[in-house]
């Protein structure tokens, strides 16, 4: 199954391609820290930056010959004999998450908007190379109309896939993570496509509206080209099951720890081997560093999730005065009985004692905070969704947030996928720069991809065995003979 991975980010979707037998082609991605890293675990080596250094000063043509371009696809696109050698490939597959929130089926004349510019370079890549299938995956508020009497840029987009070349038959969904083995709840929609000459051969039709992922036991129905959900209602792995082994837990409940680890491990032979080993533990498992007060608004937060009060109340304190403020803490915090500690830094470790109520408001007034996304995620559920921002959300048993390696395995990143690159960046350097956190937040979860991968792989495996039974059948008419039966068993083999 040869693909093409186009906006590739780091490679979560070249993840579940991969591990679903898939043949990468190349990768487009025009961020050289995110392509660095997707080098790095499906082609070579480039830990050593001036090696990386040397690969981005090839030309396009050389880096389609190392399997990973670092470029925009516009510049690709420019390039008719690279376009032309993209197409000789006889590509089953191109996938891929373009930017897509502004796009418009006018998007082509208002070639300044690079919301609309994007995707339709995404479409234009199809067009000329004409793919069997089609992946487009994007967030979920895709399918929301801003303008009022427009159709949503995921339904225009849809449209204009139908329309491309000779045209294809084009499957919404809206698939959920946690529904294909991740221990994370991640809704994404996804444009699941089938060149209409293929589909009219294997009688393949899409069904109308968005097609919405469940869990496997409460799914009605599931249309011919969605994947299939993996994961019961009752079994959903949690974030104690993803990371309980890793430095920072406490106690020995480490709940089905095991069984998703060898579920991980399962991506291993996905990604290119690293000759260095992790005897240390995997890697991308450092700890940030946070101020004192930080450290301790965090300690805050876990000690309201352990008396079950409401986490928002240090948001809801924010635009209030300051009596104000000490009545509303009062009155969530009543149920708490000092004495407490709370910690207080992490290097070295230091705690706060709080012993009374009146200290506690105190501090609860001293921690007001704006932030109103801060969530200590709770350690029996999976993962709210993986995000960009790293510190949203608080590691249950430590205050601190996540470390690169946690948010990874939520994702269902394998350890012995490595991220490089800055861990985190400035917000100023954000729109220029794709450190180790965004590259996981931007990723597609690989359990999510390695679904639709099998799906993708499973419809051109039929295409593939009515070819062959077709050419049997004028063998047979040509010799007048049936086919052997050797020759019907190679045919049927993945």
């Amino acid at each position: 199954m040869k693909f093409v991975d186009l906006f590739s980010g780091c490679g979560g979707l070249s993840l579940g391609m991969e591990r679903a037998g898939g043949e990468l082609v190349a990768a487009v991605e025009k961020s050289d820290m995110a392509a660095r890293t997707f080098f790095h675990n499906y082609v070579d080596d480039v830990s050593d930056l001036r090696v990386w250094q040397q690969y981005l000063q090839r030309s396009l043509r050389r880096q389609f010959e190392g399997k990973v371009i670092v470029s925009e696809l516009a510049n690709v696109l420019e390039d008719d004999d690279l376009v032309r050698r993209f197409r000789e490939d006889d590509l089953d597959a191109v996938v891929g998450g373009p930017p897509c929130q502004g796009f418009s089926l006018a998007g082509r004349r208002r070639k300044d908007d690079l919301r609309n510019r994007l995707a339709w370079e995404y479409l234009d890549f199809v067009e000329r190379t004409s793919p069997k299938t089609v992946v487009i995956e994007n967030v979920v508020g895709m399918s929301q109309s801003f303008v009022k009497g427009e159709e949503s840029s995921f339904s225009q987009l849809q449209t204009a896939l139908t329309r491309i070349g000779s045209g294809y038959e084009v499957q919404a969904v809206r698939v959920n993570a946690v529904h294909y083995g991740a221990p994370q709840f991640r809704p994404r929609l996804m444009l699941i496509a089938l060149r209409k000459d293929l589909a009219r051969k294997l009688q393949i039709e899409a069904s109308p509206g968005i097609w919405k992922s469940d869990f496997a036991d409460l799914v009605n129905f599931v249309p011919e080209l969605a994947p299939e959900p993996t994961t019961a209602s009752t079994q959903a792995f949690t974030v104690r099951d993803a990371i309980a082994d890793l430095p920072g837990w406490q106690g020995t409940h480490r709940g089905r720890n095991a069984e998703y680890l060898e579920a991980l491990r399962q991506a291993d032979a996905a990604v290119r081997p690293k000759s260095s080993g992790y005897s240390a533990g995997p890697p991308n498992q450092t700890s940030r560093r946070h101020t004192d007060v930080v450290v301790t608004r965090f300690s805050f937060y876990r000690m309201m999730v352990s008396h079950g009060i409401d986490q928002r109340l240090l948001t809801q304190m924010s635009g209030l005065g300051t009596e104000d403020q000490r009545t509303l803490a009062k009155h969530a915090l009543a149920g708490v009985k000092p004495p407490l500690e709370l910690q207080s830094s992490i290097r070295p470790y230091g705690t706060r004692t709080i012993s009374s109520l009146d200290e506690l408001v105190d501090l609860a007034v001293e921690l007001v905070t704006r932030k109103h996304s801060q969530k200590v995620l709770q350690a029996s559920a999976p993962s709210r969704t993986v995000v960009t921002l790293p510190d949203d959300y608080v590691h249950p048993m430590q205050s601190r947030i996540f470390t690169v390696r946690e948010l990874a395995r939520f994702q269902g990143f394998p350890d012995t996928f490595e991220f490089l690159g800055r861990e985190t960046t400035g917000a100023h350097r954000r729109k220029l720069e794709v450190p180790q956190y965004t590259q996981v937040g931007n990723a597609v979860s690989p359990w999510q991809s390695h679904a639709v991968a099998k799906l993708l792989g499973e419809i051109l495996e039929r295409h593939r065995l009515s070819v062959d039974m077709e050419r049997f059948g004028s063998d047979h008419q040509a010799r007048g003979s049936l086919p052997s039966e050797s020759r019907v068993k190679a045919s049927t083999k993945l």
